[in-house]
């Protein structure tokens, strides 16, 4: 007896012990057998837990053919089968069962046992969709019904041309292998001409002007070029070849102006990419680099525009896991002549070779938003060697809660001038409003208030640090537009407008701004003044554009007002 309960007992073991594998192995779970609660969720064991969704064989195969430890065999099951078929009563086993699938259904979610649909179900997302008949044909038009969009390409294109493709002559490697050339030579740029009637701070002129950008591009590797700016047929960007037909002030007469003098001249490449080309081993950093006449634009333009000769390195692309920074780069700058700031240095011609200018700034992803920030410092020599000024600027840029785009930015100067004119500061904040058409309805209001003097680090065009407040805040480089005093010098005031873009080809802007002064230091406006703006741009084609502008400014205080009617066409070439 005893050995034949052993065998009993070592039987059932060993059955149960299959059956157990066999339903790991199926992925399904095992209903709990007769005398377990029914209440006991079906994830508290770790046999549920492996593989709940997937299913290596049909399910009811597995239902049909496994038993459970203390469930009923076939030959119990028909005879109960039987008996209820005489009685018309379920028997106490199938009485339980009942209560069970009563429980499962009456579980939640995470204790019902899933179905094979469900599983489906949660596998794969729902179908797209259509509010119209579905044209399989609109579908395969996204990537087949492309066509390519052929821009206007240089008049001088020599070696490899820019924006190809193709198969590719073997490029030499006299700088290394890891860095072959790849020799082009590109002239392009614009030819921008405008007819225009100003009255400008007392000065009123109707004159046809032009002025001609070219840009000569001398490709040597992938990163390493030599690169050439030219404007031959005007002055300093402040005289231009024009023809002044009329106005109390026009002189009546053709005036050509003419300067072969490159206005940018200078080499950039990367020292990384050279460092592979002379060693052969890939670098493990990127450094690049510049020298020469080059252009340093920073904030938009409005902390530096200007071509300095000099030279800069970036640090691209770091970060910082100890100060939370994904991203930033950080850019050391230094220039020793062609230092141009007006409102520090001086605004004549030679003055812009009476200085050295030493400058750092940094473009940081951080705290939701883009920060920039920079340092620079402006010293005098020669006749000029007691001045010394500070320069600071940050600026914060960031979208609030999907309704607003918001740059707040901040401008500060300060240090030794022999005039005393160097202490400055200014606070813009620059805001549009996100609408329904976040792309082409774009309403925006730009504020300021500024302290004494501030002033740009450089900018070759003797604009103020209100050039980017609105567009009545700018001129046009060509016809003497006139505008708002843009200095900011104790003055406070803004800019409200609308631009609409229509489908991404045109341009609609309706503005007013206000230039409010709070003390007269004899730098900035004097009185209150105000300016009623508008602008419209379209493109002809692919080359061509035209854009007409106009501009109504009341100057209180003044003589008289000033007014700006202008229209002009530009080729891109």
């Amino acid at each position: 007896m005893i050995c034949n309960a052993y065998l009993v007992r070592t039987s059932t073991a060993t059955i149960a012990l299959v059956a157990g594998g066999y339903l790991v192995i199926s992925g399904t779970t095992a209903r709990p057998a007769a005398g377990e609660s029914s209440s006991t969720p079906n994830d508290s064991g770790w046999v549920t837990q492996v593989s709940p969704r997937v299913s290596w064989v049909d399910p009811s195969e597995v239902r049909a053919g496994a038993q459970y430890l203390g469930a009923s065999s076939e030959t119990e099951t028909g005879e109960k089968e039987t008996a209820e078929q005489a009685t018309g009563e379920k028997t106490t086993d199938e009485k339980k069962v009942a209560a069970k699938e009563t429980d499962d259904k009456a579980a939640t979610p995470k204790t019902r046992k899933r179905s094979n649909v469900s599983d489906k179900e949660d596998l794969f997302r729902p179908d797209p969709q259509y509010a119209a008949k579905y044209n399989p044909q609109h579908q395969v038009d996204v990537y087949g019904a492309k066509s390519a969009v052929e821009p206007p390409r240089p008049p001088v294109e020599l070696g490899r041309q820019q924006y190809t493709s193709g198969a590719y002559d073997e490029s030499s490697t006299v700088l290394g292998v890891k860095n072959p050339l790849l020799p082009g030579l590109a002239i392009y740029g614009d030819w921008r001409t405008a007819v225009a009637h100003n009255n400008n701070n007392g000065k009123d002129i109707a004159q046809v002007a032009t002025r001609l950008n070219i840009d000569v591009d001398l490709k040597i590797t992938g990163t390493e070029r030599i690169h050439a700016f030219f404007t031959p047929i005007q002055e300093d960007n402040k005289k231009f070849t024009r023809f002044e037909f009329g106005g109390a002030d026009g002189d009546g007469k053709f005036n050509g102006e003419f300067d072969i003098d490159p206005q940018t001249l200078f080499f950039e490449g990367d020292f990384g990419s050279l460092y592979s080309g002379f060693t052969g081993q890939e670098a493990s950093f990127d450094l690049p680099f510049t020298f020469g006449l080059f252009p340093l634009f920073l904030q938009n333009g409005i902390w530096a525009n200007d071509a300095i000769l000099g030279a800069a390195v970036s640090l691209p692309a770091k970060n910082s896991a100890a100060l939370g920074l994904a991203n930033f780069d950080v850019t050391f700058f230094a220039a020793f002549d062609n230092v141009d700031n007006a409102g520090i240095i001086g605004a004549d011609e030679k003055d812009n070779h009476l200085a050295n200018l030493y400058g750092v700034t940094a473009f940081i992803d951080a705290y939701d938003g883009y920060i920039e920030a920079g340092y620079g410092l402006i010293q005098g020599r020669d006749e000029q060697k007691e001045l010394l000024t500070h320069f600071l600027t940050a600026a914060y840029t960031r979208r609030y809660y999907n309704t607003v785009s918001n740059s707040t930015r901040m401008f500060a100067n300060f240090g030794e001038d022999p005039e005393g004119n160097s202490d400055g500061f200014a606070l813009i904040s620059e805001n549009s409003l996100i609408t329904g058409l976040p792309s082409t309805l774009l309403p925006y209001a730009n504020f300021f208030i500024g302290v004494g003097n501030p002033q740009p680090l450089v900018d070759g065009n003797g604009a103020g640090i209100l050039k980017n407040v609105g567009i009545n805040f700018e001129t046009d480089a060509l016809t003497g537009y006139p505008k708002l005093d843009d200095t900011a010098s104790n003055t406070f005031g803004g800019a409200i407008g609308l631009q609409y873009l229509f489908n991404l080809d045109q341009q609609l802007v309706f503005e007013v701004g206000m230039v409010q002064p709070f003390e007269d230091d004899g730098i900035g406006a004097k009185d209150a003044q105000y300016g009623f703006g508008v602008r419209y741009q379209v493109p002809i084609d692919r080359a061509w554009l035209f854009r007409a502008d106009a501009t109504y400014q009341i100057l209180e205080g003044g003589d008289e007002d000033n007014f700006g009617l202008r229209a002009e066409v530009r080729r891109k070439f």
